[in-house]
């Protein structure tokens, strides 16, 4: 039986990456997540067709939690038209997302860590929630740029991007419950859990799901003038490119994990950070996927079959960035299930030998480079308007 259901959750998955170990995790363990949320479905009398679609930078996260849970990175994740009141709180929204910036003038380096650190140790207030500053968390950033343009766009000459999130709100805050079921009380108690072969389920249903929804949009709000207060107190006068999310629901049944929702967004430039040592560029969205490109990638008969061709057909995804590959593995041959645990084996690109894991975060990764640019360009997901030449990175 659970089998059976894999094989019908793999199925659902629609892969645009590249192909590489980064890719091959992603798609082994959101295997394990779409069967778990089909199982969600089924309990609750809906047509099991949770769907993932990948984006080039599909990959896996290092966020222990949510890979335990069955989810990788780099895409949209659906299960349902949008309307059910049905969110699954697994895939862990935390709203985190990244601000653009323009200005005329380059700060001095010796400057913007003064203020950075003036910032850090003063008290600062978004919407009556005493703001925690994140720069130093994860692969949260300041960057600054010299802004190289490549279309008929108008741009300052430098440019800054600023990658945050909202801790203040995954835990019980001053609004109520938190965005992660696992870090507030409050949410736990609304939550209902089901057990299911591949692991519990944490779900929230009905009017609770229309609170949490409504909270998440509070979050979102919060992520972005948390991002703009930052903003407004290293740079000064600046001008807002653009400050999209790239992690958080988009109604109570789509979810982006590390990707740009394009959606009636086509005037604006995404950005796409890849590595410290590489541009990152500014992106006008293209509406996909094609039915051109859903043919060449071999997914319409598939797609057609499962019901679920117009969810390709408004995938709507930009890559935010490169995402994490491994350079010493090659390509996961098998999943082990352990007492609850998973464990991925995993051939070695020297062919000796395989090594065996649970959660990639314990394994040395590097960032992806261009590749993810030129797949993107390939499928015809956006083109490139500016070039973003890395004056200097801040990581304090």
């Amino acid at each position: 039986m659970s089998n059976h259901r894999l094989e019908r959750a793999k199925k659902h998955i629609f892969s645009t990456g590249l192909g590489d170990i980064g890719s091959s995790l992603c798609g082994a363990n959101m295997t394990y997540g779409l069967a778990k949320i089909h199982w969600v479905q089924e309990q609750l009398g809906m047509e099991p067709n949770a769907t993932f679609i990948s984006g080039p930078d599909e990959t896996v996260t290092r966020n222990k939690m949510r890979w335990r849970n069955g989810f990788g990175y780099g895409g949209k994740i659906s299960w349902g038209d949008g309307r059910a009141k049905i969110v699954i709180l697994d895939v862990m929204p935390n709203a985190c997302g990244m601000l653009v910036g323009g200005m005329n003038e380059l700060p001095k380096p010796e400057e913007l860590i003064e203020r950075i650190n003036e910032l850090e140790t003063k008290e600062s207030y978004v919407d009556d929630i005493r703001v925690q500053w994140d720069f130093s968390k994860s692969n949260h950033f300041i960057d600054v740029f010299k802004v190289v343009r490549l279309a008929d766009v108008d741009l300052a000459d430098h440019a800054f991007i600023i990658h945050s999130g909202a801790p203040e709100l995954k835990g019980d805050n001053a609004k109520g419950f938190g965005l992660y079921v696992h870090k507030s009380e409050i949410l736990r108690e609304m939550a209902e859990t089901m057990e299911t072969p591949f692991g519990k389920a944490n779900v929230i249903l009905e009017n609770d799901a229309k609170e949490y929804l409504q909270f998440f949009h509070f979050a979102d709000n919060f992520s972005k003038k948390k991002r703009m207060l930052a903003a407004k107190m290293l740079f000064g006068d600046f001008e807002e490119i653009s400050n999209p999310l790239h992690q958080g629901l988009l109604n109570y049944n789509k979810m982006i994990l590390g990707t740009h929702d394009i959606k009636d967004k086509y005037g604006l430039l995404f950005p796409m950070a890849l590595r410290a040592d590489l541009p990152a560029y500014l992106v006008r969205g293209k509406k996909n996927l094609s039915d051109e490109m859903i043919e060449i990638l071999g997914f319409s008969k598939r797609a057609e079959t499962l019901g679920v061709y117009s969810s390709l057909k408004n995938a709507n995804i930009l890559p935010h960035g490169g995402g994490y590959t491994f350079r010493d593995l090659l390509t996961v041959t098998n999943v082990m299930e352990v007492e609850g645990e998973r464990y991925f084996e995993v051939e070695m690109h020297n062919a000796i030998g395989q090594k065996i894991f649970s959660n990639p975060k314990d394994i040395e990764f590097v960032y992806r480079g261009r590749e993810v640019l030129m797949r993107m360009l390939e499928l015809g997901l956006g083109e490139l308007e500016a070039r973003l030449i890395p004056e200097y990175v801040l990581k304090v």
